[in-house]
């Protein structure tokens, strides 16, 4: 059995002179949480340009795009709780280790068959991570400010997250329209910072013990007490409908730019992803002192304004109030979000929490992946302004009923 550390069960190897304080070793676990996310959205305004150089159509976008979410799809069931007991520090460590040969492949395998495999490793490797990161960084800040409780903790991990899913099209947008190579480049880049992630992350303290006895393998699963059933799934619902949100801003925000509203720059196509992703993360931090019924008021209202003016700027062809509708879409994405990762961590026993973690990210990555892929099809035959109404309006949907569930949970 294994056990997670608290300030009295340190593990020897966290002792070892050369090893990073707790405290430290936060901030370390969550750089790298944000450069491995960044990573994995510098392709989003780079699609146009292997689009331009190989000229398939919009849907293979979505195909590439779906390959990174069926990874961490895969990951997630497959090996995204293992940090329960192979512990969370070498999951982060296996996790970066991923991303840097997908960077190696972008750059010496960059057709389309080479770009689905690359993004099927990145996303296999972010799967791996996100649970682990989400769990490390609860447990290295309970050590190091066991008074100061989880909520900064639990502010840190979903900012850093989306924070860097934000980051990622800005930096691809940038190489893109000022830099040589754009195709080459940004890989490069951070396939140094991710080598350099790796080794401060190996100096981490762990915060889980290794069982003497390595338990039998399995899949994912989620164990909760029967009480506890209806919460997760209004959980999981609330990120499955929040994670669509993003999948339609980093597979498809380029190619609605260029065929909606004729902007071509590859700058305003990382800029506005950018946009919806920087919102989610500062709304939570914003609002992270008001109480969570408030943040879910918020954010249903922040739901309704952002979808509703989304299918109202596709149709209208206004790109000022897509744009908006975004930031507000990602402004309530962000803080759904937050509730849902908070919910299912505060149903975790301590040994489980990885486990449980790993199941409400799967199930986000599940709308990360299904709603686009779905879109990809409906585009082969119908044009993509009504395709585009049609899923703002069931994700809205899905986001009115979990939210409302969550807030009734929350009263």
């Amino acid at each position: 059995m294994t056990n997670t550390l608290d300030r009295e069960t340190i593990s020897p190897a966290s002792r070892r002179p050369w090893r990073l304080r707790h405290g430290a070793g936060f901030w370390v676990i969550a750089a790298a949480f944000l450069a491995v996310m960044a990573f994995s959205t510098i392709p989003t305004p780079l699609y146009a340009l292997y689009q331009a150089r190989d000229g398939f159509p919009t849907w293979v976008v979505t195909v590439v795009f779906a390959a990174y979410a069926v990874g961490v799809i895969a990951s997630l069931f497959l090996i995204g709780h293992l940090s329960d007991w192979a512990g969370r520090r070498r999951m982060v460590l296996v996790a970066i280790l991923l991303e840097i040969v997908a960077a190696a492949l972008f750059l010496v395998w960059n057709d389309v068959t080479g770009l689905i495999v690359a993004r099927l490793i990145s996303g296999v490797g972010v799967g791996a991570l996100t649970a682990s990161a989400t769990a490390h960084l609860g447990e290295l800040r309970a050590v190091a400010r066991p008074e100061e409780g989880p909520r900064l903790a639990g502010t840190v991990s979903t900012v850093v997250n989306t924070g860097g899913l934000a980051v990622g099209p800005l930096i691809g947008g940038l190489f893109a329209a000022f830099l040589p190579a754009p195709l080459l480049l940004p890989y490069a880049v951070f396939l140094v910072l991710l080598a350099v992630a790796a080794l401060a992350v190996a100096l981490v303290p762990e915060t889980v013990e290794r069982a003497e006895e390595r338990p039998a393998y399995r899949p994912q699963r989620v164990s909760l007490p029967a009480s506890a059933r209806g919460a997760f799934s209004a959980a999981a619902v609330a990120a499955f409908a929040g994670f669509a949100v993003f999948g339609l801003f980093t597979s498809l925000a380029p190619s609605v730019l260029a065929g909606t509203y004729h902007v071509q720059s590859h700058l305003a196509a990382g800029a506005v992803p950018f946009s919806v992703f920087a919102a989610s993360a500062l709304s939570q931090i914003v609002f992270a002192r008001l109480r969570t019924r408030s943040q879910l008021v918020l954010a249903l209202v922040l739901v309704v304004a952002g979808l509703g003016g989304l299918a109202t700027g596709v149709l209208g062809g206004s790109l000022a109030v897509f744009v908006v509708s975004g930031v507000l879409a990602g402004a309530a994405v962000g803080l759904l979000f937050r509730s849902a990762v908070g919910v299912a961590a505060s149903l975790a026993e301590p040994e489980r929490r990885g486990e449980v973690l790993a199941a409400i990210f799967l199930v986000a990555y599940v709308g990360l992946a299904l709603p686009v892929l779905l879109v990809g099809v409906a585009l082969i035959v119908w044009p993509l302004v009504p395709v585009l109404v049609v899923f703002v309006a069931v994700v809205g949907v899905l986001s009115l009923l979990a939210g409302l569930r969550m807030l009734r949970s929350a009263a």
